[in-house]
């Protein structure tokens, strides 16, 4: 503060005749007077010099205290008097007496402020202020939006529309320029899951949502296709967790008004098989709260303990995942400092597992090969070791409560959600395949354009969605100088494409009877060593590849709905999957779909032969039984479901997406102002995860959680079922 600082304040020396007659008046002085007279000449110096000096009581006595040995003024007080004398507590006591005479009224007598002096009161004040906006603001978040659901909107079921044409009018709604809304609020690029999820919740908040789709039918993953007869689930196969008021169960109820039916399959819904010929072992997976778990022990007995263990993971990996979806709405920043600081570690557990090796975590439990196998049955194109324990886990825990499968079959799902979408003035159009998304020199995403044979056609919207994949929005949507921009680089560089997928559909004139086939779900393995057959396969070439598949999962979708003997009566339906790599099939991704040559030909039946051997050893009437199969490779899925390199899981879930910076990062926001993600890439894959990542993106879109309002309707129906339990209990008495 230069010459105007406290210290020249107090160098100053009384002079002449003043020396005496002050003295005594100090001999007199209390402390209070003696800091009036330093406050009123310092009110002199701020005048004088017109500098604005905020000091606090402690500093002001800290600063009279260390010039006061050499005034006069000070001097003259008798040593018991005087209240800058450095004894013990004196001066904590004084500053404490100053806190209270800056308080003091009469000091406006000398033109000094109490606000001015007060400095600790006034952070005080503002910090309190901040922290009301903030409460203000975050309650406003959480509750203060209207809420996209209500348990008004559930209707019971209407009766199951049979009629394919009637379906193809919801369902294959061809792209035109006029049949596009006006006055858009977003448009969502893929009718997957994920994407007609963030659609349907923003419809049900009077938003005009415009969802286009490449392909000839709406549904993604969800689709179904019928060929001679036979109907084939493209990629739903089961679903869990639609026990009654489930979190799950009340979205899809909300989603689709109610309008979906779930059949509840056995509660043995899966078997693993490990080996083959007469070295194989079956073990069994059965549903239930607590039957899941006994049953495996009664299986390993050895590894009780083990398998108590596995179990704890699957429950607090279940109940701490709403952490991680946390952290994907919290702002990036803090986000990223609570995870590479440690503060999420010690707010819960769940950051720890989910960047665990699975290899790793069931190798510390037990040394038993087939039950660490059991522990990562679900394979999605990972081994175990490069990928996350607490996801493996959660996919078995996905399951505890019951396997279930959409009564009429997969496609009732996106059929559903389209009624929902339209209702509110929405639309979703098929054969509308995105090549670009508009950006403007500002770098706001304002409109999409729809590649058709008479020209591009451009639609605009204020809001954009991509639910084609985070590989396809930034590499081939986006201009390449917005693609190279060093956020979307970096993110980029968090995530690679998983493996691509292989399916072999098999139709049969037979029922599930002369077959010998139910709704279990069969997962076979060549070995208990997964991780190093799946090293061996996929580092194997082109050529050796078909003749040693290690694993694949079969399932049979006629079995599981009961509608299936009325719309498809004495057929049934088989599909297998495993994983490949998409290098395999790359010499033929130039050529078009149906005509693609007969090399081509003979190298997938040669993986769909191996294939089919294998699943007529557990079920030998199959083959005298098949009557028709379509195979669908890498290139097969890029071109219907649009999924880059073939891939039906998109980005691969290995444990570089789940460390700190990655869960972060990867979110429904992008570095493109107006531009979200939405499905799988954003939380995990499977229906469940893209139905999760849609409502994470609805929810970053709106600016509004809408966890706590399903929350909410979670506790209105628990409370409408307590009121229906006791009226009923009381009828009885």
């Amino acid at each position: 503060m230069g010459s105007s600082g406290i210290g020249d304040l107090q160098g100053q020396t009384p002079t002449g005749s003043d020396k005496k007659p002050r003295a005594k008046m100090a001999r007199d002085m209390t402390d209070k007077d003696i800091l009036k007279m330093e406050l009123e000449q310092l009110q002199k110096e701020v005048s004088t010099h017109r500098t604005a000096i905020s000091i606090t009581a402690s500093e002001l006595i800290a600063n009279i205290v260390a010039q006061s040995a050499e005034d006069p003024l000070i001097k003259g007080v008798p040593e018991d008097k005087n209240p800058f004398k450095e004894k013990g507590g004196d001066i904590k006591r004084l500053q404490k007496k100053a806190s209270t005479i800056m308080k003091d009224p009469s000091l406006t007598a000398h033109g000094m402020s109490p606000c001015f002096l007060e400095v600790p009161r006034m952070w005080l004040v503002v910090f309190l202020v901040c922290l009301l906006v903030w409460a203000g603001g975050t309650y406003w978040y959480l509750f203060g939006k209207p809420s996209p659901f209500s348990l008004e909107s559930v209707r019971l079921p209407g009766p199951l529309e049979l009629d394919q044409k009637m379906r193809y009018k919801v369902l294959k709604q061809g792209f035109s320029r006029e049949r596009v809304p006006e006055n858009l609020d977003a448009i969502v690029i893929g009718s997957g899951i994920g994407g007609m999820t963030a659609a349907a919740t923003l419809a049900k908040l009077g938003k005009r949502v415009l969802v286009l789709e490449q392909h000839d039918q709406a549904g993604g993953c969800c689709h179904t296709y019928v060929e001679k007869g036979f109907e084939f689930d493209v990629g739903l196969h089961y679903i869990g967790q639609l026990h009654e008021n489930s979190l799950f169960k009340i979205v899809l109820d909300q989603i689709t008004e109610g309008q979906l039916e779930f059949v509840k399959l056995d509660k043995h819904f899966d078997t693993i098989v490990i080996g083959t010929g007469d070295e194989h072992r079956k073990y069994t997976i059965y549903t239930g709260k607590t039957e899941m778990e006994e049953h495996l022990k009664k299986q390993f007995p050895d590894d009780v303990k083990a398998v108590k263990e596995f179990f704890k993971i699957m429950k607090i990996s279940a109940r701490k995942t709403h952490y991680l979806a946390t952290m994907k709405l919290i702002p990036q920043w803090v986000a990223l400092l609570l995870l590479k600081s440690g503060i999420a570690d010690l707010c819960s557990p769940i950051f720890r597992l989910v960047g665990s090796s699975a290899t790793t975590v069931a190798n510390s439990l037990t040394t038993n090969k087939d039950l660490q196998t059991i522990f990562s049955y679900f394979f999605y194109g990972v081994p175990p070791k490069e990928s996350s324990c607490a996801i493996n886990a959660l996919l078995l825990h996905h399951y505890k409560r019951g396997a279930y499968y959409p009564k009429g079959g997969a496609s009732e799902i996106p059929f559903h959600i389209t009624k929902v979408i339209q209702k509110f003035g929405g639309q979703v159009l098929v054969r509308a395949p995105v090549n670009r998304i508009l950006v403007d020199s500002k770098g706001v995403a304002y409109g999409v354009t729809v590649q058709k044979e008479q020209g591009d056609v451009e639609v605009r919207a204020p809001v954009i969605i991509s639910n084609c994949g985070i590989f396809n929005t930034f590499h081939k949507l986006l201009p390449p100088e917005i693609c190279a921009k060093p956020a979307i680089q970096k993110r980029l560089s968090m995530v690679k494409p998983a493996r691509g997928s292989f399916l072999v559909f098999s139709g049969f004139e037979a029922t599930q009877e002369e077959l010998g086939i139910n709704s279990t779900n069969l997962w076979l393995y060549k070995s208990n060593d997964m991780d190093g057959i799946m090293d061996e396969f996929f580092s194997m070439g082109k050529d050796e590849a078909p003749d040693n598949i290690p694993m694949m999962f079969i399932t049979f979708p006629s079995t599981k709905d009961p509608t299936s003997k009325i719309r498809h009566p004495g057929k049934s339906c088989m599909t297998i999957l495993t994983m490949v790599r998409y290098e395999w099939f790359e010499e033929w991704k130039d050529t078009t779909v149906k005509k693609r040559g007969d090399d081509y030909l003979e190298y997938k039946m040669r993986f769909a032969k191996h294939l089919f051997d294998w699943a007529c050893t557990y079920f030998p009437k199959l083959r005298d039984k098949l009557v028709f199969q379509d195979i669908a490779t890498p290139l097969t899925n890029t071109h219907y479901l649009g999924a880059y390199l073939g891939a039906m899981y998109s980005a691969e879930h290995n444990l570089e997406r789940f460390q700190a910076e990655a869960i972060a990062r990867n979110r429904c926001d992008t570095p493109v102002k107006n531009l979200f993600i939405s499905g799988q890439d954003v939380f995990s894959c499977g229906i469940a995860g893209a139905v999760h990542g849609g409502l994470l993106c609805a929810s970053t879109v709106l600016g509004h959680i809408v966890y706590i309002d399903l929350l909410l309707i979670k506790k209105k129906l628990k409370r409408k079922k307590a009121r229906e339990m006791f009226q009923s209990a009381k009828k009885m008495q």
